[in-house]
């Protein structure tokens, strides 16, 4: 039995009454996320802390359709379906393992808000149609505007999970972002007081 971190106060605070959904989940991806090749063997230990609730803490900043492009293992995009059932997520994952895990847990855990498109992000098809696009872990923000932007619909935002070098990452992204009419790029910090590791989110307004 692997060991998988124990579920810190903050969890229902922030999961509200789908928690125990977000259990399950922790559960699931504790559990088979290694043999999977989804989570290293690391993360069970922390997983709570490190990648659910670092996910789910900025899930009120979302509305409309959402992309979440590489989604992997879920995270964001599992663990913000589960927090804001009133979203529609579209898991955006060209792996192919990976997006059989997506769907299976979207299948067990009743989310029926969540598209799971077995796709890269540069072969959207549907033009710039969402109201928002995530990602997290996924590359460097002057390569993520460039296959984020085009997915995301006038007005819409970018809303990017990101470290404590995210505002280097904002000034070494500055000809993309003109480029992609991406505009006010700022650091957002979500979860003071709730987390012991705020989550940092790059956001920013597509015209």
């Amino acid at each position: 039995m692997i060991e998988i971190e124990q579920e810190p106060p903050a969890a229902a605070e922030i999961f509200g009454d789908r928690i125990d959904v977000a259990r399950r989940f922790a559960e699931a991806l504790g559990q088979h996320g290694e043999e999977r090749g989804l989570i290293g063997p690391l993360e069970p230990p922390r997983l709570w802390s490190r990648h659910i609730l670092n996910s789910a803490v900025i899930a009120p900043l979302f509305s409309g359709c959402v992309g979440d492009v590489g989604s992997g293992a879920g995270l964001p995009g599992l663990v913000l379906a589960i927090a804001r059932p009133d979203v529609e997520w579209v898991l955006i994952e060209p792996m192919e393992r990976r997006v059989a895990w997506l769907s299976e847990q979207a299948s067990e855990l009743g989310l029926e808000n969540v598209e799971v498109l077995r796709a890269r992000a540069e072969d959207w098809k549907r033009g710039p149609s969402l109201d928002a696009v995530t990602a997290r872990a996924v590359s460097a923000l002057r390569t993520l505007v460039p296959i984020t932007a085009p997915l995301v619909r006038d007005g819409g935002e970018l809303i990017l999970l990101k470290g404590t070098s995210a505002g280097n990452e904002i000034e070494a992204a500055q000809k993309q972002l003109r480029k992609y009419k991406v505009t006010d790029a700022r650091v957002e910090v979500v979860g003071e007081g709730l987390l012991d590791e705020p989550s940092r989110v790059i956001r920013a307004t597509v015209r």
